[in-house]
């Protein structure tokens, strides 16, 4: 059975929706504080209001064009068709949301602005594609020159947000920048939420027991390692196996039930890509 991640279905929802939850954000939360965010998104924000023509979402576009022309050649055709759709979603909803959100008090449009936009982002990660924009730059300028994505992304917001200062009121570019920090916070959770995952080392000398029930009650993959007790200078094997986290305790009920006297260690993943975890996104 093919993937999930990989269906085309799939990635429009995800994409979809994480659009949808930004641009209300920002369009509903925090335009009527006259508020930015970072990225492409928060450059159009300002050309609008400098400039008082049009609409955000005809500057995103416009800001979009040149990079999607430039990224044609330079990156996969699939991200490159993922994020144009992206782009285009992006666009419509942000100007077309009817509504607004009106807070007396700033701080909370910055929790609340900043909240709907890092979990919007986060969601649009979590698929094969992205809403564009600073995105594809900072793809292009890493496969090319190898430049750090997180390296780009922070000069082109602290640029952004010095230049702010001359157009804007500071204490709106402070609130801002406060947003755009809650912001990320928010898209790391979210990439971590669905993708979290634990490593588990087990030594017990009937590894080959309770190997075979985690593979057979979890069927999830295990790899013994060659270990030795640094005191006794016993040969141990290792059991080293990866798990959603919802299944560590019945991998300790595993464990236990076949030896109460094993030791268990159980460490967070940063990222896991492999058969039965997350597929390698391909740019």
């Amino acid at each position: 059975m093919k993937n999930i991640t990989y269906s085309i279905a799939w990635n429009l929802f995800l994409i979809t929706l994480g659009t949808s939850i930004a641009c209300i954000g920002i369009k509903s939360v925090l335009i009527p504080q006259q508020m930015i965010t970072g990225g492409f998104s928060g450059l159009g924000l300002l050309l609008y209001y400098s400039t008082d023509f049009m609409t955000p979402g005809f500057w995103f576009m416009m800001l979009n064009l040149p990079v999607f022309i430039i990224g044609w050649k330079l990156i996969s055709r699939r991200f490159l068709l993922y994020s144009l759709y992206g782009t285009v979603i992006f666009t419509a909803i942000l100007d077309i949301i009817p509504f607004t959100i009106i807070f007396d008090d700033p701080w909370l449009a910055v929790i609340a602005g900043g909240t709907f936009v890092g979990i919007g982002c986060g969601v649009i990660l979590r698929s094969l594609g992205s809403s564009g924009g600073n995105d594809i730059i900072a793809i292009i300028l890493n496969k090319k020159w190898g430049f750090r994505i997180g390296t780009y992304s922070f000069i082109f917001n602290f640029i952004l947000f010095l230049f702010s200062f001359g157009l804007l009121d500071k204490n709106i570019i402070l609130y801002s920048m406060a947003t755009s920090y809650i912001s990320a916070i928010l898209i790391d959770y979210c990439l971590g939420l669905f993708n979290q995952r634990k490593m588990m080392f087990i030594i017990s000398p009937f590894n080959n027991e309770i190997s075979k029930e985690i593979m057979k009650e979890l069927r999830r993959g295990v790899t013994i390692l060659n270990g030795e007790g640094a005191y006794t200078g016993a040969k141990r094997n290792i059991i080293l196996t990866v798990v959603n986290t919802y299944q560590i305790k019945r991998v300790e009920e595993i464990v236990f039930q076949k030896d109460p006297g094993a030791f268990v260690v159980t460490e967070n993943t940063f990222n896991v890509l492999g058969k039965g975890f997350s597929q390698r996104k391909i740019y």
